[in-house]
């Protein structure tokens, strides 16, 4: 719109009305305007926003025109695994500096690379303004999905990338060692999830526990990056050439997204941006390690292949016991390595006594579970009272960090070991009413003559019948309700029958509302209540609604052709006097108690009929 009020605007001021002196003028102006505009020559120049970019992704090369405007540009290019596509342009810019105007025009193409690799985007030559312009040559880096950037590469370009290190190069079988992995997200972009380890190849190594650390920021490049680190537990378990990795990481991150022209309306000129959910799949490079096999000099003679460093301690008790009494011994090993390779010291050696199967527990001092605390427990019992000591207790290792194999010991445990000797026999204590020490004891004794008085036993409880009686209440509660619950069904099932019913209670307590209307001597509304009972009991009767029923039904619904002719006279002539109630005179008591007498009959009658 504002394009077309400018151009009615000049359009007006070109009119036939438009007076010499202002034309000269401004023809002057025009002159004047366009010889103080300095020459500019033409310029050619293209850029890439990223120099560095993962297998999957694609990087955007500009082509930027100054002072005119190219030919026809291609579409569609192909160089070197390359893929050029045109998707913007000409987009165009106009800059004033000091009064010095500068405009130009850019073009984008999209680059999607086919395969890994370092590549060359050739200079690209163009037509601008007639004169034939050339760009400078540019490098692209295509790096395989995840990959750490090489070295010299623009790492902060990468949005995300993984590394792993190991501290040493050359370990121990049997060895075990932490390896550093670290994980790099570009510090603008936020993760959606948390970081997944999908795969952690090793061969040659045991994988331990992995343990995270606390997140921090780094720079590397130009560019800030959120840092992950974590620590994986290795145990080398052969020797030779190993190695690990590469370790494959799933993550989710929100990146900045680049398409600016996603709301025209709230951002015209393409400033803000929006985030857009996108996985990544980082992986780090293959470590080789060189396993070196145990010194075969030096090697005690208790050894069992236990790598690492440790301490020893041992405690036992009680050491003041009869032979056969158990004594419970501690054997605390310390320090670090691979707790699962740690065995119970040798006790070969160990005669005269009684060695139970023993009993172990770690305790860890780190996340990793490679520093703490094992402790076997063993019960140990003396067989014979010779035995004046624990053996000594002893533990080898050898310590990858000198290279040395070391043994260690505790000195025997003082034991005082008593004989078992035989249990004495109970004393009884005697009576004090026992009989004098002169007298003989008697060993038969006389049949007891008196024997007391007698009691009448009782019948036992279940042949009591107070007690079967109780017993047959939860039956006959349990009847009772089942014999509730049928009819209750069997009612809930029958329609008819609850109809049935309700009419019954209806016409009895109606009965007795027409005789209270007869005694008061109330005509209207005892007639009003006679034909309401004779259509309800007319409807249940014909499977009808009562509101339905009228002196008509008499002759023509086909199961009152049964009933007896009596009834039959009877209903019309109740009918009748229902109907000449609304202009007889009153009539008095006497008469309304012979109506209800006779509608008391006719609808026992009724209820007879089959329907």
């Amino acid at each position: 719109m504002a394009d077309d009020l400018l151009g009615n605007y000049f359009t007006r001021w070109r009119t036939p009305e438009l007076k010499p002196g202002l034309a000269a003028l401004f023809a002057f102006l025009a002159v004047l305007v366009s010889g103080m505009a300095p020459a500019r020559a033409a310029s050619f120049t293209v850029s890439l926003d990223r120099d560095t970019i993962t297998l999957g992704e694609t990087a955007t090369l500009s082509l930027k025109f100054e002072g005119g405007k190219p030919g026809q540009l291609p579409s569609s290019m192909t160089v070197s695994n390359l893929q050029l596509v045109l998707v913007g342009g000409p987009a165009h810019f106009g800059i004033n500096i000091n009064g010095n105007s500068t405009t130009y025009d850019t073009f984008s193409y999209v680059v999607t690379p086919t395969q890994a690799g370092q590549f060359i985007i050739p200079a690209l030559t163009a037509n601008v303004g007639g004169q034939t312009l050339t760009s400078q040559p540019l490098k692209l880096t295509v790096t395989k999905p995840g990959a750490p950037p090489p070295a010299g590469a623009n790492t902060d370009s990468q949005i995300a990338f993984a590394r792993l290190a190991l501290p040493k190069k050359e370990v121990y079988a049997g060895e075990t060692i932490t390896a550093d992995l670290q994980l790099f997200y570009r510090q603008e972009t936020q993760l959606a999830r948390e970081p997944q380890i999908t795969g952690a190849p090793a061969d040659g190594f045991t994988v331990g526990k992995i343990a995270g650390g606390n997140q921090t920021a780094v720079q590397i490049g130009n560019a800030i990056y959120n840092d992950i680190p974590a620590k994986i537990a290795l145990t080398a378990n052969k020797t030779g050439t190993l190695n690990i990795g590469p370790v494959t990481i799933s993550l989710v991150l929100l990146v900045p997204s680049n398409n600016r022209d996603a709301d025209q309306f709230f951002d015209p000129f393409g400033m803000l941006r929006h985030n857009m959910q996108k996985q990544f799949t980082v992986t780090t490079s293959t470590l080789d390690v060189n396993s070196l096999p145990l010194p075969s000099a030096n090697v005690p003679t208790n050894f069992n292949g236990v790598v690492g460093n440790y301490t020893l301690a041992v405690t036992a008790g009680p050491t003041n016991i009869t032979v056969g009494d158990p004594i419970t011994l501690r054997i605390q090993i310390a320090g670090r390595g691979d707790f699962d390779a740690l065995r119970l010291p040798d006790q070969s050696g160990w005669n005269g006594f009684k060695l139970f199967p023993p009993t172990s527990k770690v305790e860890t001092s780190d996340p990793l579970g490679i520093e703490g605390t094992k402790t076997f427990e063993e019960i140990v019992a003396p067989q014979t009272a010779d035995v004046r000591e624990l053996p000594q207790i002893s533990f080898s290792f050898f310590n990858p960090d000198d290279g040395k194999y070391h043994t260690l010991a505790q000195p025997a445990v003082p034991l005082v070991v008593k004989a078992a000797g035989a249990s004495p026999m109970p004393v009884i204590v005697a009576n004090k009413n026992s009989a004098p020490e002169n007298q003989p004891p008697q060993d038969i004794l006389p049949i007891k003559e008196n024997l007391g008085a007698l009691a009448t036993k009782s019948s036992p409880l279940v042949a009591q019948p107070a007690f079967l009686a109780a017993q047959s209440v939860p039956i006959l509660a349990f009847l009772a309700a089942f014999i509730w619950r049928k009819r209750a069904d069997n009612l809930a099932n029958n329609p008819r029958l609850r109809r049935q019913r309700a009419v019954a209670q209806l016409v009895r307590d109606g009965l007795n509302d027409l005789k209270k209307f007869a005694a008061a001597n109330q005509p209207d509304e005892f007639f009003a209540l006679l034909f309401r009972l004779l259509q309800e009991q007319l409807g249940e009767r014909l499977d009808c609604p009562a509101s339905a029923i009228t002196e008509n039904v008499i002759d023509e619904h086909p199961v009152l052709r049964g009933a007896p002719k009596t009834t039959l006279d009877a209903l019309r002539e109740l009918f009748q006097l229902c109907n000449q109630a609304r202009y007889a005179p009153v009539r008095g008591a006497s008469e309304l108690n012979s109506v209800a007498a006779k509608l008391e009959q006719t609808l026992g009658e009724l209820q007879e009929v089959k329907a």
